[in-house]
């Protein structure tokens, strides 16, 4: 391996192996057989073919974020791309080319630095590469699209160590799997995305109320949400510490249009006399970095998600009550989708639940191991609750189980032509850590 490998390889007994198998769900303590760090393709391409030829289970690294644990193995090889973290950005094409290891603050930064945008998610150390191949949900996909939406094209490389570019006019039947099922197909090397002119300030904050005026509240977000189509609305309920731990429903936004329209328009929730108003308007590197420290590493995190059909009042209502048992330090978040994300059809690629109004997940964040399973069961118990107001599909990135079914996540017949693009190029499911696609 080290003959034809020019990065660093690291193996149990080496003095960097401790930090090099952590990764950022403190839940998952793992100890491969091997750490490699590649510095170019080339790289890639010898480790996976060493892996295939010692018949070693591999699970590829990019920021490290896997919910599911799918960022590091027992007894395999951790392809760790973070010495792969470059960002180029062409302000004439408004493009965007970031290697598979960079991580969403330095694609922030790098467009910014141009006056313009790709719409990323919402921590700045998680990878580009596991964010993008999973959707891609952020601050700014009600009026950008996820980050899918805004894919130009992808290289990597397969299981038989075969380099490719998938895109609308290459590979496209590849192209459409990798948007929202990429892990199962290959190491994503790097990706070219499209940017769009963006100024660096934005309108953001949050406003919260007594958890018992949910249903006057969201009487008023269901008409903002229908009449403001590209406006970021994310809704959470959950124990407010800075009240005493009081049980709270919460608006927030993100507006990216002057500020003078997003006072205009976030008044119809300031003026209801919440208990806290943050709303502003920031840098938007600072809001793209405010969740960088709350959602740092060494925290145990367990999420739980799907699509839900509509937000109607019982929905509310059921939130409220779950609200009174949640644990410190967790929250039911619910995002509004429509807008541009609306505008694309479902059946241009493998991600599903494009038509569904909100996402609805329980997501819980806590330090003490002792706690794992009454964290991870309240998650659970509360989605079972939620369950029959859902409607198909689900985040991929927001499974936490490992082994779940590819139909809940895609559909079943979204599910089938995965199938068939699995046994196309990758038959004998050499990339199965993942929420696996089996041939």
């Amino acid at each position: 391996m080290r003959g034809r490998f020019a990065g660093e390889i690291i193996e149990p007994g080496d003095a960097g192996y401790d930090q090099a198998r952590i990764v950022w769900n403190a839940i998952v303590d793992r100890h491969p057989a091997l750490v490699v760090r590649p510095t170019s393709v080339d790289d890639v391409v010898s480790a996976i073919q060493f892996a295939h030829d010692k018949d070693l289970v591999v699970a590829v690294r990019g920021g490290a974020h896997s919910v599911a644990g799918f960022s590091t193995c027992d007894g395999g090889m951790v392809i760790d791309l973070s010495g792969m973290r470059a960002v180029a950005v062409d302000p004439n094409r408004k493009r965007a080319t970031a290697q598979g290891g960079a991580h969403l603050s330095k694609l922030d930064k790098s467009a910014q630095a141009h006056g313009l945008v790709c719409p990323v998610g919402v921590v700045g150390h998680t990878g580009v590469a596991g964010l993008t191949l999973g959707g891609g949900m952020g601050r700014l996909q009600r009026k950008l699209g996820l980050t899918i939406d805004n894919l130009e094209s992808v290289n990597l490389v397969t299981a038989a160590g075969e380099r490719l570019r998938a895109s609308e006019e290459e590979n496209s039947d590849l192209f459409w799997g990798l948007r929202g099922a990429g892990a199962n197909f290959g190491v994503a090397t790097s990706f070219e995305f499209k940017l769009h002119p963006f100024g660096g300030t934005i309108f953001q904050g949050m406003v919260a109320f007594p958890v018992e005026r949910s249903l006057e509240v969201a009487e008023q977000v269901r008409e903002f949400v229908a009449t403001h189509a590209d406006v970021h609305t994310a809704l959470a309920f959950t124990k407010m510490e800075d009240l005493g731990g009081r049980p709270v429903f919460v608006v927030g936004s993100t507006h990216a249009g002057s500020v003078d329209e997003a006072e205009r328009d976030l008044r119809v929730f300031r003026e209801l006399l919440p208990l806290v108003d943050t709303f502003g308007a920031k840098p938007y590197l600072e809001v793209q970095g405010m969740a960088d420290e709350s959602s740092g590493w060494g925290q145990r995190f367990y999420t739980k998600a799907g699509f839900l059909a509509h937000l109607n009042d019982e929905v509310i209502s059921l939130c409220a009550e779950l609200v009174e048992t949640i644990p410190a330090g967790a929250e039911l978040s619910l995002w509004a989708q429509g807008g541009a994300i609306g505008r694309i059809s479902d059946d241009a690629m493998a991600y599903t639940g494009r038509d569904a109004p909100f996402n609805i997940s329980a997501e819980l964040a806590w330090t003490d191991p002792a706690d794992d399973e009454e964290r991870i069961a309240w998650g659970r118990a509360a989605i079972a609750k939620v369950k029959p107001f859902m409607t198909a599909g689900r985040y991929v990135n927001d499974v936490s189980e490992a082994g779940t079914d590819g139909a809940q996540i895609y559909g079943a017949a979204k599910y089938q032509r995965l199938v068939a693009l699995k046994r196309k190029y990758d038959p004998e499911n050499f990339f199965r850590l993942n929420q696996n696609i089996k041939p």
